[in-house]
This record gives C-alpha cells, structure tokens and sequence, in this order.
C-alpha cells in the first residue's frame, strides 16, 4: 500500500514570511517522508480578496516556489505545482457549486472571519454582501482537494470547518452519483506555532508585520529594533512579565532561542534584562535559526532552472491526476469528454 496523499496550499499575495513557515511550511518538509505531498501555490484564491489581481503575480508564484524549495521542500518527494495550471481544478470546482447548498457557505465561520478581517463586512453585516468568489472559495477549495483523492489536509483547528465543508461536498456527490468516486479527507491537526506580528498583532502581510524568510540579516535586526515587548516596562529598571502580558519578542524567544528562554524570562522579571539587549539577542538568534534557509534561497536564486524542474514535474504529475479524476467524474455525471 502506498503513502497516503495530502494537499496543501499558500496564497501568493507576496513572499512568505515566518507565520507561514512555523505555521504550515515547516510541518510539510517534516511530512514529506511519511505522505506523498501535493503543495499548491494557490493563484486563483488570490482573486477571491483581490478581485483586480495582484501586478506582480507572476513573479511572486516564482518567489513562493523558491520559498517552498529553500525551507525544504524535495521535487523528488512532493509534487509542487501552481493552481491555474490545472485548469481541471476549476472544472470541477463548476460542478460542485452545482450540488452546494448555499447555507452550507453561509455558516462558515472561517469565511466569515475573513471577512472581517478584510474589513469586506461589519461585525453584525450578513456575509451574503460579499462576492461569490470569497463566499465560495471553500467549494474551490474542495475542488483543489478532492481532484487528488487527498487522504488528510494539515490545518490549524480555524480551518477545520474547511475540511468539513469538503467532506460534505464529498459525501453529497457520491451519495447523489451512486459512486464513491471522492474520499471523505481527514483534517490532520497540526500544533501551529502563534507566531505574533511585529507589533503583537496577528502576523499578516497586507498589515506590514512580517519577517519575510528572504529577508537579509540586516532586515532582520532593523525590524526585531520596532518589535513590541512587554507594554508596562518602560524603563529598564523595571520588572516585566512577558509570559504574562504576551511579549512577542518572548514568544520568538520560545521558538527560536529555546536554551535561553528560561533565563531571559527570570532576567526580564528581575529587571535585570532591558527590552533593547533582549531583541538584540533575538535578532541574532532569528538570523542565525535562518540561515540554512537563506542560503538555500541564493543557491536557488543562481540555479533559477531548479525553479523551473520543479514546477514542471509537479505540474506534470498534478495534471496527470487531475484528468484522470475528471474523466472518471464525468463519467459517472454523464457528461461530455
């Protein structure tokens, strides 16, 4: 029996930054051996927040691939391919909006949450005010998915309405077509680490808070010196908390700077740390943790055709399946091939 598969894919609004790696990226590389990895970059779900698309698209596909390759990621292990590129997807993304229930994309508090995120609604606004392409990207989602017969989709506990919503989908069209043609895939939870922005907030690119993994170690210091600390030490003289009052420079610390941790909580508490020699320290310790995957980059950066390979064996592949499941769906839909 062979590896059972997964799908997983990252938005290319911009290049990624350490919320991606620590929460998702990290955990595909340290997946690889043990599924068959499909790791989308998802180009068509950029349009569903960016409706006028993004200017540079093209060449921030390239530098999500290089993202991918440089933190780990093995064209000869997993499959890496851009959505669009596989136009089945959207095939039978078409097919499932047919056999959705509009409530079912209604109650989505993943989608929900977005949206306001994005400011698209008010707190108590309905969410049918929003365009279809946001409302039903689950169902896009679930295309992307089912299209490869994925076995488990890892995700954060936000995102398992998703997954849910997919497997609905999934049961409904082989309930409604009298065939199990789809698997019903598993959310596979991963421990995701809370990495806050820069300034406490949620890390998020279109709110500038981001260490991105491309950035130089310069750019890394420069911006670990604006990091938030502990808002009630002002001064050096006085006793923070930061477990408590949820330092961001510590909770860095925690990830990136482990044999420390301990100590630097005791110096902060006792006064005996001040916020500048403690992000000081941070910054060190986040150039250095980064550095393999630095490295990487500027080796790909002077190979540009191992970009190119892995896009068109991943491609290849991706393909090769998907039209494989679309003529069986077809089949059993009675449609034209």
């Amino acid at each position: 029996m062979g590896k059972k598969r997964i799908l997983s894919g990252m938005r290319p609004t911009d290049k990624l930054h350490l919320g991606n790696y620590e929460g998702a990226l990290k955990n595909w590389v340290a997946l690889q051996d043990e599924y068959e990895i499909f790791a989308m970059i998802a180009d068509w779900h950029v349009l569903t927040t960016e409706h006028l698309g993004i200017p540079n698209l093209n060449d921030l596909i390239r530098e999500v691939t290089i993202d991918y390759l440089a933190a780990g990621l093995d064209p000869k292990k997993c499959t890496i391919f851009v959505q669009s590129d596989v136009k089945e997807h959207a095939e039978l993304h078409l097919l499932f909006s047919m056999i959705t229930p509009t409530p079912w994309l209604i109650r989505n508090p993943t989608v929900k949450e977005q949206a306001r995120d994005l400011g698209l609604i008010e707190k108590d606004e309905e969410i049918t005010s929003i365009n279809y392409g946001l409302l039903g990207y689950p169902v896009l989602q679930a295309a992307d998915i089912l299209i490869y017969k994925a076995d488990a989709v890892p995700v954060g506990e936000d995102q398992v309405p998703h997954i849910e919503l997919t497997r609905q989908i999934a049961r409904r069209f082989n309930y409604l077509y009298r065939k199990e043609v789809f698997p019903e895939p598993e959310a596979l939870l991963t421990k995701v680490a809370r990495l806050p922005g820069l300034d406490g907030k949620k890390m998020s690119k279109s709110q500038g808070n981001v260490i991105y993994l491309s950035d130089s170690p310069n750019d890394i210091r420069e911006k670990i010196k604006t990091m938030f600390t502990d808002p009630l030490k002002v001064y050096r003289t006085d006793p923070g908390d930061p477990e408590v009052r949820g330092c961001p420079a510590f909770a860095y610390h925690k990830i990136y700077n482990t044999s420390e941790t301990e100590q630097i909580e005791a110096d902060c508490k006792q006064a005996k740390l001040g916020c500048v020699d403690c992000k000081q320290l941070l910054a060190e310790r986040l150039v250095e943790a980064l550095r393999p995957i630095r490295d990487k980059r500027t080796e790909i950066k002077r190979e540009p055709w191992l970009v190119d390979e892995a896009l068109r064996k991943g491609t290849k592949k991706a393909k090769k399946i998907a039209r494989d499941t679309m003529n069986e769906v077809r089949d059993v839909m009675g449609l034209r091939h």
